[in-house]
């Protein structure tokens, strides 16, 4: 950009050439020596973690000027950095500069300076700056938190009737089960773009420009004569089974970054699929080695076994928990048809770059059930290669071995921690409650929430502890030590880090959030509840509450932030006109639900009971029964 200079410069520079002579007046730009600075981008766009993004500064001379320019670059927002800040420029010469966001840089806009000076001669260009920030698995990173603390653009003074609503509804050919993904400044064709990545349970993936709500491209995961499964007969996901779970994107993989997904269909000859696909980010084409058809087997005697050898059945099973890459493995978890038998509970970790499986871990080898589902909350990941899941009803061995694990290696209905150490899949601890039994007879499981993995958080005397909470059908919030988890005793429960217990008022089929030292849960039938943290403990009650409570299945909230100010708590009522609802996070006070606008404005039509609120780049996306839902701030 063109060094311009103010009117009333001029004017100043001119009157006081001509009181004083051609030696003042040749510091102007018009009529002596100087210099114009000038850049060859109109906006500069930058991903939070996102790649390294150059800008080329030139310096033009006029009226004979030659000498150096002395360059500072200003105006950078916290957690934006430039190499090099500050350098020395002469006329006809680029200097290169590198901007980089780092991974909790804010979105927001802003304005970049570069500021010259050679002597008694000064002057400024400026560049227009974006941040956005990416959303690539569920719940924003892999401890399934909840939290985009890098949200710039929306504030709870500006969330309300009058100036927030909805934008577009992007509309897909099925049911939205899995939460909408979305990727910032992806290059498609000669432009940079910010697109929605959004799955159906008719086996298409769809990817739409966010600000425009153009189609970018679709991509349908169907092989040659097949359709998407049947629902089974059960009512869970229905009328059919495709796409279910949230996929995963990593920007770094194959040759313009992938979106990795697990689709289910059923051939002409009645033979159930299930295939893991690797798309590109660009084109929705398939990488090399995709899609891979998912088998796996496991030594045990349970059920659908034969001769010592548990068999995965395509046919039995949906893929309904998100899915986790870490370490270059995608993570994939099992769940039945309602409780139709025959089905155990199986994990199976992937290569990313290949496709091939890596590790298998049975939950359930010589027993029943135990499926994985989780509300379609995804995996969770901790430091050091764990990965934790709240099994749900199945076979648990309540007779254990000399290390307090069971005999027979079934863990139904547990809180789980899992190694991914040498890619191979094993139980590394695990907490059942003392009535673990009683509930997998009665289906009241622990399998019917999520799991999130809390940050490193400090007691009174400076000790840190490493934590995860999860709460299922039963009512009761249980919080882990990573590091020491405690099994199982039949006669009591003395070995958890914590347990609280009649503090929500309905069952959970869903999973909580993180902000602020505080977890936000939404159970069946009750009110959005806030539980803050104290010298690493949860408080024993919640200490703010929402005025409205959300039916089945509750609601999993999200909350965006500025760092820690800015706070909003997202979640959606699952009713017939489904409602998204906006809450001060300190106090829970409502700011802004979609009903209250006049005419129906904001009503993006009927509920989608498993669906996850995402915030980003002033966006709030929520999937719906035929497409997603965007909401913004209104011009």
């Amino acid at each position: 950009m063109r060094l311009v200079w103010p009117l009333q410069a001029r004017l100043f520079c001119i009157l006081i050439a001509v009181g004083l002579g051609s030696s003042i007046a040749a510091q102007t730009p018009e009529a002596g020596p100087g210099f114009a600075l000038q850049s060859d981008v109109g906006v500069l766009n930058l991903t939070a973690g996102g790649a390294l993004q150059e800008v080329s500064l030139t310096a033009s001379a006029h009226g004979g000027f030659s000498g150096a320019v002395e360059v500072r670059v200003t105006g950078l927002p916290a957690n934006i950095t430039v190499t090099p800040d500050s350098f020395n420029l002469r006329p006809g010469k680029t200097e290169k500069l590198s901007f980089a966001a780092e991974a909790n840089a804010v979105a927001a806009g802003g304005t970049i300076e570069f500021r010259g000076a050679s002597g008694s001669l000064h002057g400024t260009a400026s560049v227009p700056l974006n941040v956005s920030v990416d959303a690539v698995t569920y719940h924003y990173n892999i401890e399934r938190s909840g939290l985009n603390a890098s949200e710039g653009f929306l504030t709870p003074g500006d969330v309300n009737a009058q100036k927030f609503g909805l934008q577009r509804i992007l509309p897909m050919d099925g049911l939205v089960d899995g939460q909408p993904l979305y990727l910032s400044n992806v290059p498609i064709g000669r432009r940079m773009d910010n697109i929605v990545y959004a799955v159906s349970e008719n086996d298409s993936v769809y990817a739409f420009g966010v600000n425009t709500g153009a189609l970018i491209w679709k991509h349908s995961v169907l092989g040659a004569n097949e359709t998407p499964s049947d629902d089974h007969g059960c009512g869970q996901i229905t009328p059919t089974i495709g796409i279910t779970s949230t996929p995963v994107i990593d920007r770094k993989a194959g040759p313009h970054g992938a979106i990795f997904v697990v689709g289910m269909t059923l051939d002409s000859n009645g033979n159930y699929h299930q295939r893991l696909h690797a798309l590109d980010i660009t084109t929705g084409e398939e990488l090399p080695h995709s899609p891979a058809e998912i088998h796996a087997t496991y030594p045990g005697t349970g059920a659908n076994s034969s001769n010592g050898t548990v068999v995965f059945d395509p046919a039995q099973y949906a893929e309904r928990a998100g899915l986790l890459l870490l370490n270059g493995v995608i993570y994939l978890g099992w769940t039945s048809h309602c409780d139709d038998d025959p089905y155990t509970g199986w994990l199976m970790g992937y290569s990313e770059s290949t496709l091939q499986q890596t590790s298998v871990l049975n939950l359930t080898p010589n027993g029943s059930e135990g499926s994985i589902w989780m509300a379609g909350s995804g995996i969770a990941a901790g430091p050091g290669g764990y990965i934790f899941v709240l099994d749900a009803n199945g076979t648990f061995d309540a007779t254990l071995n000399s290390k307090g694990f069971p005999v027979n290696g079934d863990y139904g209905n547990g809180f789980l921690e899992i190694s991914t150490i040498g890619n191979k899949l094993a139980v590394a601890d695990y907490f059942e409650d003392l009535n673990t039994v009683n509930e997998s007879n009665n289906d009241e499981d622990l399998g019917s929430g999520g799991v999130l993995v809390l940050p490193d958080l400090k007691d009174a005397s400076g000790r840190a502890h490493a934590l995860a909470v999860g709460a299922g059908k039963n009512s009761n919030i249980y919080v882990v030590d990573r590091n020491n988890m405690g099994k199982f005793n039949p006669n009591n429960d003395n070995a958890i880090y914590q347990e609280i217990d009649g503090q929500i008022d309905g069952g959970v089929w869903s999973m909580p959030a993180y902000f602020n030292n505080t977890i936000y849960y939404a159970a069946v039938g009750d009110t959005l509840k806030a539980f803050p943290i104290t010298n690493a403990k949860l408080a024993a009650a919640p200490t703010q509450q929402s005025a409205n409570s959300f039916p089945f299945p509750g609601a999993t909230p999200s909350v965006s932030a500025n760092g820690t100010r800015n706070g909003i708590v997202w979640a959606v009522e699952n009713s017939s006109r489904a409602v998204l609802h906006a809450y001060k996070a300190g106090s829970l006070e409502e700011v802004y639900n979609s009903s209250q606008a006049p005419n129906n404005r904001d009503n993006f039509g009927g509920g989608n009971k498993f669906i996850t609120p995402m915030v980003v780049d002033g966006k709030v996306l929520v999937g719906t029964p035929n497409g997603v839902a965007v909401f913004g701030l209104l011009r």
